[in-house]
């Protein structure tokens, strides 16, 4: 196929953004799929979208999701004009062909395919992409070459260098002619291509690449969360960060009951916590202390106890609250530490389905939420097993006035 044919549609709709977020990827210890995870107080979804919608040339913009992700996906992107989201395929390859096919009844001449955990993309990458295909070009994709030096291993011993020369790391957002990439991914079933450069060359179109830039990386680990964090950082032009520290302190004596419910988790026990809601001591104290950090008050100011509206509810309620509070007003969560202090139940076995249930309820990583529990030596009401306390503290990074 000669790659300078004449790949013009008729179309009234110049470029649209085909945002690829269909993954599971639960790499940080979590439950919830990175592309949800906040950063800078919004998800990476939601600023990969930002990225791309921000360009005076992209006109609309469709996100394949997983269909177990509904609820994460319409928290993401609340507030922001999307088409209505696709649901993905088994392998990426068939995510994108049916972001591709419903798209077809809007028939752009251009279509820009990006991978939703790539938040940085510069307009001046988008440049070049479509300044190629307004050349001539059926695809194109930023790059950076690679400057290290390649071995190839087998059982963790070298057998070979490999010549770094005319090599690429390949980046996303991929330009592409609509019709011809639409195309080339029906024809091309159930190959598993891991990115859709590579589709198109299958079918013999040739695909230009331009300079990417460093800035536009995947984020796939926490080391890449607190480089995006820093890249954010360095983006606030005349503007500071701090760190603010919030404290929380909840006291529940127990009753009569056969388990008692700490940061979600229900905990066999032959007593139970009484209160108003659910009486999850742990997380209330988490709820006061991450409110604090933002001088909102605290738990009862929302949801006072006098409210019968609140009586017998999840305290993941509240939480969600806190959190929405800090994201609000510019901040994000960078960690909180949890003390739950009783003589029974133990805390131990149930630690890291607590930290990962707290995460998810914030978006953030599991290793950001640290739990401890501990004693008072049998001294005091808790040890006498009158009832629990939990105390803990969260930091915030929010812009400084």
């Amino acid at each position: 196929m000669n790659s300078q044919e004449d790949n013009t549609q008729d179309s009234d709709v110049d470029c649209v953004a085909l945002v690829v977020s269909a993954g599971r990827g639960h790499r940080f210890g979590g439950e919830i799929p990175k592309q949800y995870l906040a950063l800078g107080g919004q998800s990476l979804l939601a600023r990969s979208i930002e990225s791309l919608e921000s360009h005076r040339r992209v006109s609309e913009i469709l996100v394949v999701i997983h269909p177990d992700d509904q609820a994460l996906y319409a928290d993401s992107i609340e507030g922001m004009d999307l088409l209505p989201p696709v649901f993905g395929g088994a392998e990426r390859q068939d995510s994108v062909r049916f972001g591709l096919e419903s798209l077809a009844g809007l028939a752009p001449k251009y279509v820009l395919i990006h991978d939703s955990v790539r938040p940085f993309v510069d307009h001046a990458t988008i440049d070049l992409l479509l300044g190629e295909l307004d050349g001539g070009k059926i695809g194109a994709i930023p790059g950076i070459p690679v400057a290290d030096t390649l071995k190839r291993s087998e059982n963790n011993v070298i057998t070979d260098t490999v010549d770094r020369a005319n090599l690429w790391r390949a980046q996303t957002p991929q330009a592409f002619v609509f019709n011809k990439i639409l195309s080339a991914h029906q024809a091309l079933l159930g190959q598993a291509l891991t990115d859709d450069a590579a589709i198109a060359e299958a079918r013999g179109i040739e695909v230009s690449i331009v300079p990417g830039n460093e800035d536009n990386f995947k984020i796939t680990n926490m080391d890449d969360m607190e480089r995006g964090e820093n890249l954010l950082s360095k983006e606030s032009i005349g503007e500071k960060s701090m760190t603010r520290v919030g404290t929380g302190f909840d006291v529940h004596k127990f009753e009569d009951g056969d388990s008692v419910i700490l940061c979600g988790v229900k905990i066999p026990h032959d007593k139970s916590l009484e209160g108003h809601s659910d009486a999850d001591v742990a997380m209330h104290a988490i709820t006061d202390a991450l409110l604090g950090a933002v001088g909102a008050g605290d738990i009862g100011l929302f949801f006072p106890p006098s409210d019968p509206q609140w009586k017998d509810v999840s305290s993941d309620i509240f939480l969600s609250r806190a959190g929405k509070e800090i994201s609000d007003r510019g901040g994000r969560i960078e960690n909180i530490d949890l003390t739950v202090i009783c003589e029974l139940p133990k805390i131990g076995p149930h630690r890291d389905q607590m930290r990962t249930n707290i995460a998810d309820i914030l978006n953030i990583a599991a290793e950001q939420v640290n739990i401890k529990g501990t004693t008072t030596e049998q001294l005091g009401f808790t040890g006498r097993g009158e009832g629990i306390a939990a105390q803990a503290a969260a930091s915030i990074a929010i812009k400084s006035t």
